[in-house]
This record gives C-alpha cells, sequence and structure tokens, in this order.
C-alpha cells in the first residue's frame, strides 16, 4: 500500500495536483483511490490498511447503493420466513423513508455523520418520533445483512447507538421510554369495571377474555373451541392468526402455554358458543356444511379482521363505558366529540399484567415474576420485568421496614 502524487496540466494550462492511495484488497484486486488532499489520503489509508488485515474492506467499486442493498435485504427476510407483515414492513420502510434520501448512497460512504443527518431529515419532513426511530431501526438491519454479504465494512448505525448507550444519554434514553403508567398505558380497575359492565353483542365474550387472559389479539383470533377445556378451566394457546388472516404457530416457543380462567369468562363463553358463527367446509362427500370451529370469528365464522374487533368493538365499547378523552373536533351542538382513551389491544394484556401482579388484598393475584411470565408468554423474565418490574410490590414500604429494623435490634 503506497501514497502518491499525481499532476497533470488541463486544457487551459493549468497544473493540478491529487493524491493517490494504491493498494491492494483484500481478495488481491489492485485498487486506486485518489483524494485531492494529501491528509484525507493518509486517514484513508491507515483505516484500509485496519480494514484490509481484518478482511472486512469493501472499495467504492465493489459497493453497492443502500437501494440495492435493500433489496437483498427483503429477499434474506423472505429466505429466512419472516412474517408476510414484517416483510411488508421492510418495503414499507425502504420504499417512502429509506430509498427518497439514501436509495443513491454507496452503503461505503455511510457513516455517522451521515446517518444523523438521516435521522434529522426524518423528523424535518414529517416522520414521528417513534417511525424515524423504526427506520433508523431498519436501517441498522439492512447494514448488518449487507455486512454479512461483504457489501459494506462497517455499521454506523451500531456504532452511533453504541456511543448514545453511555452516561447521561442512556439515561436520557430510558427517562424518553418511560414506564407504563395505571390510567395512560393501563386501564385502571374502575375503567375495567366500566367497560365490562357496558359489553354487549359478540364483543362481550372477547373482550372479557382478552381482559382475564392476557391473550394477544393475533391468539384470539386464532382461538378454536377444542382449545378451551371447560372442565379444567382452561385455555391452551396453540397458533395465531397473523394480519392477513394466515393461521400459524405462537409468537414464541414460550407463547405456546396454557392460561387459567376465572368464572366470569368461562359462563360468557358457554352462552356464546350457542350463538357463535359456524364456518361453512366441504366434507369427505363433497358437500357443503357448517361446523362450530374459531371461538370470535366474523359473521361467516371465519378469522374476524383486527381492524374490525378495534373499531367495531374496542373503541365503541370505551366510549359507551365513559372511558374516553374529548378530541379537538366539535360535532354538530358544539360539543367535543369523545374519543376511546386505549387505541389498541394490548392495553388490556397490560391490565391482566398488572391483574397478575397486584397484591389479593388491592383486588389481584400476588403472582410472583416466573408466573406471570409463563402467563403471558413472554420469551423471557428479562422482557416481563422490563416491561411491568415497576408495578410489582417493592417490599421496603416503611411499616415493613420499622418491622424489619425492629426484628434485627429487638
Amino acid at each position: 500500500m503506497s501514497i502518491r502524487k499525481r499532476t497533470w496540466t488541463t486544457g487551459k494550462e493549468e497544473t493540478r495536483t491529487a493524491w493517490v492511495v494504491d493498494y491492494v484488497d483484500g481478495k488481491g484486486t489492485r485498487r486506486l483511490k485518489t483524494f485531492p488532499k494529501k491528509k484525507d489520503a493518509d486517514q484513508f489509508e491507515a483505516t484500509a490498511k485496519v480494514e484490509v488485515r481484518e478482511g472486512s474492506h469493501v472499495a467504492d467499486s465493489a459497493s453497492v447503493t443502500v437501494a440495492a442493498a435493500g433489496a437483498f435485504w427483503i429477499a434474506t427476510g423472505e429466505d429466512e420466513g419472516l412474517e408476510r407483515s414484517s416483510i411488508d414492513e421492510r418495503k414499507r420502510h425502504l420504499k417512502l423513508h429509506l430509498e427518497p434520501f439514501l436509495g443513491s448512497t454507496l452503503l461505503s460512504h455511510l457513516t455517522v455523520p451521515a446517518v444523523r443527518e438521516f435521522q434529522d431529515k426524518l423528523r424535518k419532513n414529517g416522520r414521528s418520533q417513534v417511525m424515524t426511530r423504526k427506520v433508523i431501526g431498519s436501517l441498522g438491519s439492512l447494514l448488518s445483512d449487507a455486512q454479512e454479504r461483504g457489501l459494506a465494512t462497517r455499521n454506523p448505525v451500531k456504532d452511533m447507538r453504541g456511543r448514545r448507550r453511555r452516561g447521561k444519554e442512556r439515561q436520557a434514553d430510558k427517562r424518553q421510554k418511560g414506564k407504563l403508567k395505571i390510567g395512560i398505558d393501563i386501564p385502571s380497575r374502575d375503567e375495567i369495571r366500566s367497560i365490562v359492565g357496558t359489553l354487549k353483542d359478540r364483543w362481550r365474550p372477547m373482550l372479557i377474555t382478552a381482559i382475564f387472559s392476557g391473550m394477544r389479539s393475533s391468539e384470539l383470533r386464532g382461538l378454536r373451541w377444542p382449545d378451551i377445556d371447560f372442565e379444567k378451566a382452561e385455555i391452551s394457546i396453540r397458533q395465531r392468526a397473523d394480519d392477513y388472516g394466515q393461521i400459524g404457530p405462537p409468537k414464541s416457543e414460550a407463547g405456546e402455554r396454557t392460561i387459567p380462567l376465572p368464572p366470569i369468562v368461562l359462563n360468557v363463553l358457554r352462552e356464546w358458543k350457542l350463538a357463535c358463527p359456524r364456518r361453512r367446509i366441504k366434507d369427505a362427500t363433497g358437500e357443503t356444511v357448517t361446523e362450530l370451529h374459531y371461538v370470535f370469528p366474523n359473521g361467516s365464522g371465519n378469522i374476524e379482521s383486527r381492524s374490525n374487533i378495534i373499531k367495531r368493538g374496542f373503541l365503541p365499547s370505551q366510549i359507551a363505558a365513559g372511558v374516553a378523552v374529548p378530541t379537538e373536533e366539535k360535532d354538530d351542538e358544539g360539543k367535543l366529540i369523545l374519543a376511546a382513551k386505549y387505541g389498541g389491544l394490548h392495553a388490556l394484556r397490560h391490565f391482566y399484567a398488572s391483574w397478575l401482579i397486584n397484591s389479593t388484598k388491592d383486588g389481584g393475584l400476588g403472582l410472583l415474576p416466573k408466573a406471570v411470565q409463563e402467563r403471558l408468554g413472554h420469551s423471557s423474565i428479562v422482557m416481563t420485568m422490563d416491561t411491568y418490574g415497576h408495578l410489582f410490590p417493592r417490599g421496603d414500604d416503611a411499616d415493613e421496614m420499622a418491622a424489619a429494623e425492629q426484628a434485627l435490634l429487638g
């Protein structure tokens, strides 16, 4: 690897100079890279030496654009069998956010400052904080895939995040993420009582089951009648339905679990079973027959859509129960229009977790963290404690501290 000065004369009799780094990459190919200043050539040479020695160097001519790497990234997800919704999300992030700003940029030109500038552009062009964070995460995943393919030297997204995870910035990140709060993220006991008291029609059995089982919406939509054991008072989670109505296994190995049920769920499910729509199938002779299959189907007995459950069931039920907040819009009489307080069914899953955690004197079950993890189907106890750890009793309240002091010191 060497640096040499190049001098030439233009057509206007002007003399110009440049500095050329002459080196051989890890594959034995000779490369030339030109810089207007010697200090830039020196810096590149120092970096390239290390990268060639480690086998990670990628020359500009061997690199690809973000758009091209994105196509590889999507293909990798399809080959690995990612869910259709995950593949569609990758495609949306690439088309709507990555390509408009970085599509023609070579991966070898992406640096931490370039990623930070891209992040600022997303915000200035109307992307929300949540969407910006998701798109940056997708860019990091894209670059990791490119590194494995030998198309990128480093992943500046990881480098940027690594720096931010230190000291005060790490604490600021935790504060920004925040903890789930009762009455804001988690419905309170009074709100749940109001919702349960106003539920009716086919939404009553579904939402009561969600409240007292903590099932994910995909698990509710894929639940079958054989999965319910009325004698043992429990539900077995064996499958779920994705956003496209396709049946598949639970979210993780821990998602396959058995959940005990309180009497209110068993009672409403027994009543609902008599009125539950049946789906039409063909029997062995080819004739069309009906069968009782899904517990919470649509009117045709098939898998219900997630949006329909929320828009026609969960949101109106909250408004009817008075669990609502005013919007800025007004009706014909000049009154503020109310909107449901909680936007998705995951709020009921949060309530179920808090119900498991709360002590019996507070109307909960007082379960230990490991039992809570198993009921929720979390893949690890870390996930449970990161999400709900602040809800567990501290065990260091004033009265308990005084009793412990008395026992120790007499």
